[in-house]
């Protein structure tokens, strides 16, 4: 029996935009689990990203309840959220937001050492990521502008994940790349679900989606259905017909 991370009661989030209220989350009862590989797919404004902050803990709902392994997280003050962001969760993005100034490597410290003043401890934590990414002892060194848009994402995923989080939450990840520095952020992702990390990730790509063995589809702000894929296989012709037929059943 799977082990629930995340959890949420009726969750919802609104909006004012000019003088009107924008009900962008409506009333969500979702449950995560510890290893899965959750995918968030929908139409542009469905709420895809609004959910995952809300999850996440960057942004707080305006009804209902989100806890993380039975504690109530939507009742905290935002120092509150700022602890619990530290201690449990990974984040990565489409703008990947390394540090110009900074080394890869630095770039990851100054993450780290956030939540753990261990630098030695984190150095080791940071060239084991590195190295799991294929970033060598070399390239670690370099500044942000010397690199690659597919390396600094792989950087991105090793800062998400430096201080071991219960849970990464991605945003698009592959948005901003190419084919094939997408696919080698994919293939990274995949290979730390594959160890028992948990992700959750927002997508509008159908070849991302298909590396999640959950995927919910959100449209108005409620979620319409999930389709679960099981563990992702390689050239798996079944599993692109299964996830396109669902898509195709949502209005996708």
């Amino acid at each position: 029996m799977k082990q629930i991370l995340l959890n949420t009661e009726n969750l919802s989030k609104s909006f004012s935009t000019g003088g009107a209220l924008q009900h962008v989350l409506k009333n969500i009862n979702l449950e995560l689990y510890k290893g899965d590989f959750t995918v968030i797919m929908g139409a542009s404004g469905a709420g895809k990203s609004t959910l995952l902050y809300a999850l996440s803990g960057m942004d707080t709902p305006s009804l209902g309840t989100i806890s993380f392994d039975n504690q109530v997280i939507s009742d905290l003050t935002s120092d509150g959220l700022a602890v619990f962001r530290r201690k449990h969760c990974g984040f990565v993005f489409q703008q990947i937001y390394l540090i110009d100034g900074m080394s890869l490597m630095d770039n990851v410290l100054s993450a780290g050492l956030v939540a753990n003043n261990d630098r030695k401890a984190l150095i080791l934590r940071a060239r084991e990521l590195f190295q799991a990414v294929g970033i060598s002892e070399e390239t670690q060194k370099k500044f942000p502008g010397q690199i690659s848009g597919g390396e600094a994402q792989r950087v991105g995923i090793v800062r998400a994940l430096i201080n071991s989080p219960e849970i990464v939450f991605a945003d698009e990840p592959t948005g901003a790349l190419n084919s094939k520095t997408g696919l080698d952020v994919l293939n990274t992702l995949t290979k730390f679900n594959e160890t028992g990390q948990s992700i959750v990730m927002v997508t509008h790509d159908m070849r991302s989606a298909r590396r999640g063995n959950r995927i919910l589809y959100l449209k108005d702000g409620s979620i319409l259905g999930e389709c679960h894929l099981g563990k992702y296989v390689h050239k798996d012709e079944k599993r692109h017909e299964k996830l396109s037929a669902f898509l195709l059943e949502m209005g996708w």
